[in-house]
């Protein structure tokens, strides 16, 4: 309800912007144009997660990789960061922390691990993984239009502090909960069956194909489109009753389009000029740390998906932009709003009822997200 309030008080302030003309009519249009294509990824994407879970195609995915790690609870914590990092960056952080936060938790619970560890484990994987593809942030999406980037050169970019953004997070977790990593756990046999095998295997292909489209240079949003229409077919002719109004996600895309425009808007007020002068200019370590450590603190501070747009214009190369990327996506998990992924990840951990104690939260990612941005920034400056 807070959140809706929340939702509902920046469209009203951004439909005011663009009423009023404080945001040119000219500006309105450029930048419609630009974030269309991207609310309708965005849209697509979300509901071709929804069938696909619908279909039960994470759940396997959660109990092969259980079986995978063979009783040993190191292997099984490895395989959880793995399966969290992967389905970051192909089918992004929101996506990763709300499908597999409440299957991951489940699963330490029954392995008699405590849930904050995987849980944990999995909305700092979420955000700090999800620089590597286009598809794994709408920062990079956006960042990658602004470069005239194919998503393949994009990575090649970021592949650096990428890798940073996923083993300086999995090396300080192991740190501090090494001591309930040792030993042996069982599973028990998995009671729940497919209910519908057809559409899991249709799941399955479809994801499978949508993947290498997603970073083929195609406009993501046409594959992603037609991902979804293909299994909404499916799931309309055999299972209608896995639709519903959530698996839109309305409220994340009038957040963001709220947030484009009240953003453009500063901007064509003179916001540009002033946060330039913070973020500084050139590209060696120092100036993109500094770029970077102004990401991170305006992300912290009000969200990354304003931050990006708000410091974008101070990015003027692909290698600023992904210093602010750094900045924007491996910084934002400080505070609850950092990001959406962890608003998203908090919410799946209040209906499991897993307490989150914010003072130690907020304290133990300050000093990670420190750690992982510097690490990064030091590997994109040694790369790019």
């Amino acid at each position: 309800m807070r959140q809706a309030l929340v939702v509902g008080v920046l469209a009203a302030a951004a439909a005011a912007c663009a009423l009023t003309g404080a945001l040119p009519a000219s500006e309105a249009a450029a930048l419609m144009a630009r974030i269309g294509p991207i609310m309708v990824f965005v849209t697509a994407a979300t509901v071709v997660s929804h069938l696909a879970d619908a279909a039960g195609l994470f759940r396997v995915l959660t109990r092969f990789t259980a079986g995978l790690g063979r009783g040993r609870t190191f292997t099984l914590w490895i395989l959880v960061l793995a399966l969290t990092a992967a389905s970051s960056a192909f089918l992004s952080l929101d996506t990763a922390v709300v499908l597999i936060t409440p299957l991951v938790v489940a699963l330490a619970v029954e392995a008699g691990i405590p849930p904050i560890i995987f849980a944990l484990s999995t909305v700092w994987l979420a955000n700090t993984a999800s620089l590597l593809l286009p598809v794994s942030n709408l920062t990079n999406l956006l960042a990658q239009q602004k470069a005239g980037l194919h998503p393949l050169e994009y990575a090649s970019t970021v592949w650096a502090p990428a890798a940073a953004g996923i083993v300086v997070p999995s090396v300080l977790l192991w740190l501090a909960f090494r001591r309930f990593l040792h030993g042996r756990y069982t599973l028990r046999a998995d009671p729940e069956q497919v209910p519908d095998r057809a559409l899991l295997i249709l799941s399955a292909v479809v994801v499978a194909l949508l993947l290498p489209a997603l970073v083929s240079g195609i406009n993501v949003a046409i594959p992603s489109t037609a991902a979804a229409a293909v299994l909404a077919a499916g799931f309309l002719f055999r299972q209608r009753s896995a639709f519903s109004a959530d698996m839109l996600p309305v409220m994340p895309v009038v957040l963001a389009v709220s947030l484009f425009i009240l953003v453009q808007t500063a901007h064509s007020h003179g916001l540009g000029t002033l946060l330039a002068q913070a973020a500084g200019s050139g590209e060696g370590f120092g100036d993109l740390l500094r770029l970077a450590g102004a990401g991170a603190l305006a992300s912290n501070a009000v969200n990354n998906l304003p931050a990006y747009l708000a410091l974008e214009p101070a990015a003027g190369s692909p290698v600023r932009l992904a210093a602010l990327l750094v900045g924007v996506d491996l910084g934002a998990i400080v505070t609850p709003w950092g990001s959406l992924a962890t608003l998203l990840w908090y919410d799946r951990m209040r209906s499991m009822g897993v307490a989150v104690q914010w003072g130690r939260f907020i304290a133990a990612s300050g000093a990670a997200a420190v750690v992982t941005v510097t690490a990064a920034t030091a590997a994109l400056a040694l790369t790019g």
